[in-house]
């Protein structure tokens, strides 16, 4: 079983794991709704080549092959233009998918939340990034574009995201269609949520196989003693000697130089026991600490 947080970084993680069910847990509302547009796009594309077509409201390129690479996919998208007809069609068929078809109980702001996730996709393309909403088309260098995420390649040069592949893709597709990515909205630091999720597990006879905090934890360790809240929350879901955190670790502008990470952020594993032993046993106090404990 898998748990997140965050957008379509938990899509590559699920394809490559392939767990049998996934909760992806986010304070922000808006980041369950965009989870359920991304759902109804992937849902309704039987490629890659329909799915960004759909995501990006532009027609699809003409004469990429049956099975284009990922870079050769997204530089065709890059000079495609957006087309608003396709926008507002997707728009409704999106819709039609939730609210019809699945029969999700979305109110009138609910649905104006998924237009405006959707325009920001269909404005920025593949060029969209993290600060393309605050700022402008490109953005702050420091946060890479969606294109850039989706080409990224591992240390030996193979490609893994999500829509590196067909078979990614349709993996995820399928995860999808099976409904057993379930975005929620909920508080790592809260009383509900991950324990929640735990007692259903354990009442399933389930094990969390790994757990993607993102960046969240830095800021938990800024609010309080809201790291403490959340790690006993931590405590209370099914675990074995397996069970892994993979977090991301930026060392931009922080005092965490030391991890090694890159001038944008690297992705870190630990072992969920150890840093639970670790904070039972009063060996935790910071941030720092956590990622001293990752790889």
């Amino acid at each position: 079983m898998y748990l997140g947080v965050g957008p379509e970084q938990n899509f590559t993680y699920l394809v490559a794991l392939q767990p049998k069910l996934a909760f992806i847990i986010d304070i922000r509302r808006q980041n369950m709704l965009e989870h359920l547009l991304y759902k109804a796009l992937i849902e309704r594309s039987a490629n890659r080549e329909e799915f960004l077509s759909r995501l990006f409201a532009r027609e699809p390129p003409t004469g990429l092959g049956a099975n284009p690479g990922v870079e050769a996919l997204f530089e065709a998208y890059e000079i495609a233009r957006p087309a608003d007809e396709l926008f507002q069609e997707n728009l409704q068929m999106v819709k039609e998918q939730l609210v019809t078809h699945h029969g999700f109980s979305l109110s009138s702001d609910d649905l104006r939340s998924i237009e405006y996730v959707y325009r920001a996709f269909y404005n920025g393309g593949p060029n969209l990034n993290y600060s393309f909403l605050s700022g402008g088309r490109g953005g702050w260098g420091w946060f890479p574009t969606y294109a850039q995420l989706m080409t990224e390649t591992d240390g030996r040069g193979a490609h893994r995201s999500y829509l590196a592949t067909e078979e990614n893709f349709r993996s995820l597709r399928e995860l999808e269609g099976n409904n057993v990515i379930v975005p929620i909205v909920g508080d790592f630091a809260g009383p509900k949520a991950i324990r929640s999720v735990g007692r259903y597990l354990k009442e399933h006879g389930a094990t969390v196989t790994a757990f993607y905090t993102s960046n969240v934890e830095q800021y938990l360790f800024q609010q309080n003693d809201d790291w403490k809240k959340f790690f006993s929350n931590v405590a209370t879901l099914p675990i074995d000697g397996n069970s892994t955190f993979i977090r991301s670790v930026s060392n931009r502008g922080f005092q965490y130089r030391s991890s090694g990470a890159g001038p944008r952020a690297m992705p870190r594993l630990s072992a969920i026991a150890d840093l639970l032993n670790a904070f039972n046993g009063g060996r935790m106090s910071g941030y720092a600490d956590v990622i001293a404990m990752s790889k």
